[in-house]
């Protein structure tokens, strides 16, 4: 659809009905998490395993074709820990998996599709015997991590740091770096004395930013009725 035809009441609706969902079936999974998270479709995101704590106004941006995917799976029988701070954004198709600790910063971004495991899984001249290469992945505050990128075990990446789309990071980052490519490498630096906006921006008078969320809702939905939503569902036509 190149349009919303749902009427605002109707919208309301269904954002409740899927804060229900969140509160009844998604959050109770979490072993921590923290207020006011925001879930796209909490039927697609899948925690496995324990230990898996998050902090305050996450954003979490799944979709039914592409799942968000949190797993910790103990090291040689051992705890793992998957630890997210506060402000950070997860985007569609986004894997994380702890044998030991993953550790993510505040207001980190995570594109789609990342992938992000502290284990090899398997050895390399045993391949049955499971967890063979495991070490800690800690990402710092504001990190961002491109599509499609591939962050590797034992890495730490510092603040304000950027993954390019599509690299795999094999070797630690420096704060304030930006690096891309396969293995990552360096390709520019962040000044570090310059102003850095973060999420956490988004989030400094919430009731706001929801009060003008609510009403470009109105705004765009001014007109729509239910009649010409249902039209738009079954009797689709050109420039819906």
């Amino acid at each position: 659809m190149r349009k919303d035809h749902r009427p605002y009441w109707l919208k309301q609706w269904q954002l409740r009905l899927r804060k229900w969902r969140v509160r009844h079936f998604l959050l109770p999974e979490f072993d921590a998490i923290g207020c006011e998270p925001e879930i796209m479709d909490p039927g697609s995101v899948r925690l496995f395993g324990k230990n898996i704590c998050v902090g305050d106004y996450p954003h979490l941006i799944s979709t039914p074709d592409n799942c968000i995917r949190l797993t910790t799976l103990g090291h040689r029988g051992g705890d793992a820990f998957i630890t997210i701070g506060d402000y950070v954004l997860i985007s569609p198709g986004v894997r994380i998996s702890a044998a030991e600790s993953i550790t993510i910063g505040d207001a980190c971004m995570i594109a789609a599709n990342v992938y992000i495991s502290d284990s090899d899984w398997h050895g390399l001249y045993n391949r049955t015997r499971p967890f063979r290469c495991t070490a800690p992945i800690t990402l710092g505050n504001n990190v961002w991590i491109g599509d499609s990128a591939i962050v590797c075990k034992g890495v730490s990446i510092g603040d304000n740091s950027v993954v390019g789309a599509g690299s795999v990071v094999t070797k630690s980052v420096p704060a304030n770096t930006v690096v891309a490519g396969n293995p990552a490498r360096e390709i520019k630096s962040i000044n570090p004395r310059r102003r850095m906006i973060t999420r956490e921006a988004l989030f400094a008078d919430a009731f706001r930013q929801s009060h003008n969320m609510d009403g470009l809702d109105r705004m765009l939905l001014e007109g729509n009725s239910l009649r010409g939503w249902l039209r738009s569902v079954f009797f689709p036509r050109p420039g819906d």
